[in-house]
């Protein structure tokens, strides 16, 4: 029997900000109370980091959010990559160069001057993403791969989700297509509050496929106004093997580069408590 093709709407910008204010008011009370309960009722629920944060989150499956944040981490210098996904969809397996084990539910490597860790085990969502280890000492970046949909990160209480809330800036990855651009308005709408950088991947803006660029809705355009709106050249190996203990594109890091800059310029990395 053929199945019939059903066109699926498209969602809007203001049903995306409706949906995350019902949240917020408490519509959802019975479910967000027994997750709420279950999550505060530990003691070590919270987490209040001591370095400077910065969440990385993709905006449309695919785009390359994992290696934006290992190359933003190169970047920096001494620092972390925290990848919050499920074991089972993990983009760093194979990234480090050396494998230092299990820690407190995360696996960790290293790659040159910046650690690796994943957690170990298969997560049901993000309020299960296991604290990250203390980094006594540490003063570099902690780099956030944020892993799931975000409106799935900011539907239930988890520490990660207030790292999202309450960080002084946010990379936003996406790729450079009509539906990528779209998936962006929306990640800007739901975090219309906070302070984004935007890395589009993908070829230079002059050869974009036609439409892509006319999709941009206002708040990217107010986005790319600022210049906060980074175009990241793709490349051809890394979409096919992933991130490798190989070193990544020149072109890649110089690109991180940058958009570690307008993350310091807007918010200059001190983190969310001075």
């Amino acid at each position: 029997m053929n199945a019939q093709t059903v066109a699926r709407p498209v969602v809007r910008v203001e049903e995306l900000k409706r949906a995350w204010q019902a949240v917020q008011s408490g519509q959802f009370s019975t479910t967000r109370g027994q997750q709420e309960s279950k999550t505060t009722s530990a003691p070590d629920a919270a987490w209040d980091p001591a370095e400077a944060v910065l969440p990385v989150i993709g905006c449309i499956g695919g785009a390359g959010a994992t290696t934006t944040a290992v190359a933003i981490a190169q970047q920096a210098g001494a620092s972390r990559v925290l990848e919050c996904c499920s074991a089972t969809a993990s983009g760093l397996a194979a990234a480090a160069h050396e494998e230092l084990g299990r820690q407190g539910g995360w696996n960790v490597g290293r790659r040159e001057r910046v650690t690796l860790q994943r957690p170990a085990g298969v997560l049901l969502g993000p309020a299960e993403v296991p604290l990250p280890l203390m980094s006594p000492g540490q003063k570099g970046l902690t780099v956030l791969d944020v892993g799931w949909e975000l409106g799935q990160v900011l539907s239930l209480p988890s520490w990660l989700g207030d790292q999202l809330l309450h960080a002084p800036t946010v990379v936003a990855v996406t790729a450079a297509t009509v539906p990528g651009l779209r998936r962006l308005e929306g990640v800007l709408a739901l975090l219309e509050s906070t302070h984004i950088v935007a890395a589009v991947i993908g070829p230079r803006r002059k050869r974009w496929a036609p439409g892509v660029a006319a999709s941009m809705g206002r708040l990217t355009s107010d986005l790319d106004d600022a210049r906060n709106l980074v175009e990241v050249p793709s490349d051809k190996t890394l979409a096919a093997h992933g991130v490798e203990p190989t070193p990544l594109p020149p072109a890649l890091l110089n690109a991180a580069g940058h958009l570690l800059r307008l993350t310091e310029a807007g918010t200059t990395m001190k983190g969310r408590h001075e």
